[in-house]
């Protein structure tokens, strides 16, 4: 449903050259992943026979007993839906092949054998088999009463996803038959392996998956060796991987003294997308074309759609809430290069104009504050006294007293320039020039003082010889939420492609790690201020009257549409159903939200996003920082006067259902 194929990596207990005891155990393992919904099932390098069984590969006797087993197996599958992929050793023209054998509904729709054959160190798998390599690309071999195509170049087609196949060395390699495989077709690469442990591999061997996952823009399910092979030598602790373009989704314990079986999925939509978005992949197959004399071309095998019954289709894959933002460690890790890339990136542009001077507006609103952090890094950087950042409050109509010392605070506190200019005047003066009634608050009253604010600003850079900081983020652009050639303006965006979801962490990172405990205070506090532009007058309490997200909606929901919209291309209907799992109450940190106020809120945001391109197409210069940027010059084009009817047209149909 949705794009996603459900994979399983199993890990079962052998016996060292015991067929007919692994091979029970396979089937139970096989049996629970049928349970789980799993698609496809992977197990182990020679799982049939375990890997390590040295000189008996070349008795005849478990050759006989490996293919009774898969006998077995053929037997079982018949009454199964999923594909079952398991290891042995497969003899052909006076060769033995260490194979992987795909296996579904009674018949054996291929055997891949590995391609590279390691012999080295602890190494020595040259002694019993042969390299793929010397198998003629038009080879069958009979198996189990059944012709059964054998090749390394052989890829699996149902009418859903297309995968292919290596075996554990074939990853290590140079080139890696999975670069091939994606290349042609493969959407998931499935590696049967019998890697065993050594101080420092396990991370690096998850390195290799990751990279090649992500260098493929593909699938990758690995399932290693564990408990039971011999360790005579070498240890095996049972690696199981599922990986997808570059990130793991699941992945298995080592050194567990039972068996085990991961489960995830994979989504083909994502992955098609991205390989449409990547043009490099393309010029890739176009190289791998002209050089079609060094590979040898796949042979596709078809095989059936493999159903699920409804029942089993109940997704396992976790769906985050805040893609944008990452958890634990790797939060802070990502805020210091974020806040790295946005400082550095105004100290060039700075340094390239031979200027010196810097002008903001600040609002004690986290925007504001955000772009000022980033300034005063960039002027350390660069060496210039902090006083040439130039930072103007500019009280009006909505200002409250909380943001309004926050941002006295934090100018002083940081050590740069301080003004205070109030609006008020000057837009009173505008509207009386209008013949605009002030008590009237209505659109032309809120822009009119966003517009006298940039005013201010543009003049002050001008008088200062400096530039504007742009402080509006990347969620506010994707909904529009700025006024044009207002807050929408500035001489350079440090903001521009930085969700709103991230920017309050990065105010609490630095907050965090500041050595002043009165900086850290009013940080905090400007964190925990709700959002608004404050453009209309405080409550009776003197608080803040207008927040941003009971008129727009929640900004954790929109970065979520924005994200998958963007980034990965998903139509409505499914981002929709992703948002239905992300935003169900599972997380204390995200709110949860019903089927209606997600409904109601992804029909706000492609009627704003489709309807503001006009504001994006002329943003000022700013760094990109993350995977989604509405810049006009790099990551998004797109006509301002595109329609929104088809993505509507399929909201209507789920508000309907």
């Amino acid at each position: 449903m949705d794009g996603y194929i459900k994979v399983a990596a199993a890990v079962p207990n052998v016996c060292v050259a015991d067929a007919a005891t692994n091979t029970q155990r396979i089937e139970n393992l096989l049996l629970q992943a049928e349970a789980a919904g799993a698609q496809v099932v992977c197990f182990p390098e020679l799982s049939i026979t375990g890997y390590t069984c040295q000189d008996l590969f070349q008795q005849r006797l478990l050759l006989e007993d490996a293919e009774t087993s898969v006998l077995k197996l053929l037997e079982l599958s018949r009454s199964m839906q999923a594909v079952c992929l398991v290891g042995l050793p497969v003899s052909n023209g006076g060769m033995l092949l260490n194979s992987a054998a795909v296996i579904q509904g009674g018949k054996i729709f291929g055997l891949v054998p590995k391609t590279y054959i390691p012999n080295y160190k602890e190494f020595y798998e040259a002694r019993w088999f042969s390299s793929a390599t010397r198998v003629a690309p038009d080879t069958s071999v009979r198996l189990c009463g059944q012709n059964v195509p054998l090749s390394a170049n052989l890829l699996f087609r149902t009418p859903n996803f297309t995968f292919g196949i290596e075996v554990c060395e074939d990853l290590w390699a140079t080139v890696p038959p999975s670069s091939r495989l994606s290349l042609e077709g493969a959407d998931i690469i499935f590696n049967l392996s019998a890697s065993n442990e050594l101080c420092g591999k396990h991370d690096y061997l998850r390195s290799l998956v990751l990279s090649q996952s992500a260098r493929c823009l593909s699938g990758y399910v690995y399932a290693g060796s564990g408990m039971g092979e011999s360790s005579q030598d070498t240890v095996y602790s049972g690696l199981a991987f599922i990986a997808e373009n570059g990130q793991m989704v699941c992945e298995g314990e080592r050194f567990l003294m039972k068996e085990q079986l991961i489960v995830s999925e994979i989504d083909i939509d994502y992955l098609r997308t991205q390989r449409l978005v990547n043009t490099t992949f393309a010029s890739a197959q176009d190289m791998a074309r002209q050089h079609s004399d060094a590979f040898t071309t796949c042979r596709f095998i078809d095989m059936p759609e493999i159903e699920v019954p409804l029942e089993r289709q109940t997704p396992v894959r976790p769906v985050d809430a805040l893609p944008f933002v990452p958890q634990g460690p790797q939060l802070d890790e990502r805020c210091e290069e974020i806040l790295c890339i946005q400082s550095h990136a105004l100290a060039r542009r700075l340094s390239h104009i031979g200027c010196k001077k810097a002008v903001i507006g600040i609002s004690g609103g986290l925007d504001s504050t955000l772009a000022l952090l980033v300034t005063v890094n960039a002027f350390d950087c660069l060496g210039l006294d902090r006083r040439g950042i130039v930072g103007i409050t500019m009280p009006g109509f909505g200002t409250t007293d909380r943001t309004y010392h926050n941002a006295l605070d934090l100018m002083k506190q940081l050590g740069i320039t301080m003004r205070e200019i109030s609006i008020r005047d000057a837009c009173l003066q505008h509207f009386r020039d209008l013949g605009m009634d002030p008590t009237q608050h209505d659109t032309t009253y809120e822009n009119a003082q966003a517009r006298e604010r940039t005013q201010i600003l543009m003049d002050a850079a001008g008088q200062e010889g400096g530039i504007v900081i742009g402080t509006g983020d990347l969620s506010e652009l994707a909904l529009g939420w700025c006024t044009y050639n207002g807050d929408h303006m500035s001489m350079y965006g440090v903001n521009a492609s930085v969700p709103k979801t991230l920017v309050r962490h990065l105010v609490r990172f630095v907050a965090t790690h500041a050595e002043e405990e009165a900086i850290r205070t009013t940080l905090l506090d400007i964190a925990a201020t709700p959002i608004s532009p404050e453009l209309l007058p405080p409550d009776a309490e003197g608080n803040i009257s207008q927040r941003t997200e009971d008129l727009v909606g929640p900004y954790e929901l929109h970065d979520f549409f924005l994200f998958h919209t963007l980034r990965n291309a998903f139509p409505p209907a499914k981002v929709y159903r992703l948002a239905l799992r992300a935003f169900d109450g599972h997380r204390s940190d995200v709110p949860s939200l019903d089927a209606k106020t997600i409904l109601h809120w992804l029909q706000t945001f492609y009627r704003r996003f489709f309807s503001q391109q006009f504001k994006r197409s002329c943003m000022p210069d700013g760094p990109k920082v993350g995977s989604v940027s509405l810049s006009p010059r790099g990551d998004w084009r797109m006509p301002s006067d595109a329609q929104a009817a088809a993505w509507l047209r399929e909201y209507e149909n789920l508000a309907t259902e």
